[in-house]
């Protein structure tokens, strides 16, 4: 690894550490990002009943879904998906960005834009959990694609069997 990064000497950057680029502006011309969903605070009232709750591996992000069911759950098989997961497909499931709110570690993400070939905020983009580097969601313009995997289920078996149907793929 190397021993100079943009975050010192530690390849990893600290997940209390500020977003790379909060000042930059998207494509679009769209103001502070971190000012609007999903990255934005909002009231319990302002963001309604919490239908989900998800995290990374290692629990420094988590996050909670306010839709009961997402506006499509798809396989996703194309090269990049392969190589992003290192599966045969990625799993997703769509929720508007309004839909998510982050409840613990949004200031420590992790950004990369595949399509603009940059670490920057700059949409489209992956976005990871900087300590684990578990995949949180893929961010687009009007929505972002979730996995299922992260999201919590519940030890009896009615939960788990609800998990199940809210999130098949169609």
């Amino acid at each position: 690894m190397a021993n100079n990064t943009q975050y010192g000497g530690d390849p990893l950057p600290d997940v209390g550490a500020t977003y790379p680029s909060q000042n930059n502006q998207s494509k679009s011309g769209e103001d502070d990002w971190t000012k609007r969903p999903p990255y934005s605070i909002r009231s319990p009232e302002e963001f309604g009943p919490v239908k989900w709750r998800g995290k990374c591996q290692c629990g420094q992000v988590t996050y909670q879904l306010s839709r009961d069911r997402p506006l499509k759950s798809k396989f996703c098989h194309c090269r990049g998906c392969q190589v992003t997961h290192g599966a045969p497909f990625q799993w997703a499931a769509i929720f508007h960005k309004s839909d998510l709110a982050f409840t613990k570690g949004a200031e420590g993400l992790s950004f990369y834009s595949s399509t603009n070939d940059t670490q920057e905020y700059k949409l489209p983009t992956k976005v990871y959990c900087s300590y684990c580097r578990s995949p949180i969601m893929d961010e687009g313009r009007n929505v972002c694609l979730m996995f299922p995997q992260a999201i919590e289920s519940a030890d009896h078996d009615e939960h788990r069997q609800h998990w199940r149907e809210a999130f098949e793929p169609e």
